[in-house]
């Protein structure tokens, strides 16, 4: 009797993994200068990626006198709609937002003037979204150079541009905390993306450092909250060229991918590790759509990608 109520169990089990649906990734991109807005690729391997529906744009930017859709960030909400943040121009002092049940029909593009409380706001660039389950907030994350402001690490060859990471939070994505001052420790920064993980939040950032010796490269940073403090960063966890635009995925062993754009060398690269601190490029493993560019890495049910070919 025991066997048998075991065997049930065993097939129950197997039954419910079997009707559970199977998932892909997919990655958000822009082309060129992010003029036609909205591209998407999926890959079941997390290696080969090919875009969606001959590489159309899904959302075509409306915002800002630019209007551009660069660096384009979505995530899965708790409420179970895909939310979308992007980079409206190259001189804004907002960004662009919105929020889709599908990645097919979109509500209304929204700027959002994250910075407008402050004078002399260079830019807004490369936002990001995070999703912290315990408070049931969203914390949006980006890049501005504030004139006269963190001026011993601007760069003369690069505008005198000194970022820092700026964030707000928000549950309703109407309604939103003061901004503040998320990432410094002392060096240009840029295109930050924040993964939970077990408890604590990882941080993988770009030094935007060009002088004394150029640094461009990605490093990671941790905080047991999402709103910080982070630590100082690590060492460099890609090589000897400049890189930016970090997004990551996770493989069913735990090991984590991080992509990132080779903007100097005109392609993408990729590095693993299972543990954060040690890292193989695996760069000759990946495949991706030309021109894509800096986005992000998302997880849905293949029904969802499934809807978008069959458009």
């Amino acid at each position: 009797m025991k066997k048998l109520s075991l065997f049930v169990m065993l097939l129950m089990s197997a039954l419910f993994m079997g009707c559970s649906e199977q998932e892909v990734y997919l990655f958000s991109y822009f082309k060129g200068n992010g003029e036609d807005g909205l591209h998407l690729a999926k890959s079941e391997d997390g290696r080969n990626w090919t875009s969606l529906k001959d590489d159309v744009s899904f959302l075509q930017p409306e915002l800002s006198r630019d209007k551009l859709m660069r660096d384009p960030c979505i995530i899965i909400g708790g409420d179970g709609l895909f939310h979308m943040v992007w980079t409206v121009s190259w001189t804004e002092n907002g960004i662009g937002y919105a929020s889709s049940k599908d990645l097919i029909t979109w509500s209304e593009q929204k700027f959002i003037p994250v910075m407008a409380h402050e004078e002399g706001v260079r830019n807004c660039w490369a936002p990001e979204i995070t999703y912290d389950k315990q408070s049931g907030e969203y914390m949006i994350y980006w890049a501005t150079t504030i004139d006269g402001r963190f001026a011993e690490t601007a760069e003369p060859r690069e505008s005198n541009l000194s970022h820092r990471m700026y964030a707000t939070t928000t549950k309703d994505f109407k309604t939103f905390s003061p901004t503040f001052l998320l990432y410094d420790h002392g060096f240009s920064v840029i295109d930050s993306t924040i993964i939970p993980d077990a408890g604590r939040f990882v941080m993988f950032l770009k030094d935007e450092t060009r002088s004394p010796v150029a640094q461009k490269n990605i490093r990671v940073a941790y905080a047991e909250r999402l709103q910080g403090p982070y630590t100082a960063p690590s060492e460099p966890i890609t090589g000897n060229y400049w890189a930016e635009g970090p997004t990551t995925l996770r493989e069913a062993d735990g090991s984590w991918v991080v992509y990132f754009d080779k903007y100097s060398e005109g392609k993408y690269g990729a590095v693993r590790s299972l543990d954060l601190k040690n890292w193989e490029d695996i760069s000759d493993e990946i495949s991706i759509p030309k021109g894509l560019r800096h986005g992000t890495i998302f997880k849905v049910k293949k029904s969802v990608v499934d809807k978008i070919e069959a458009l």
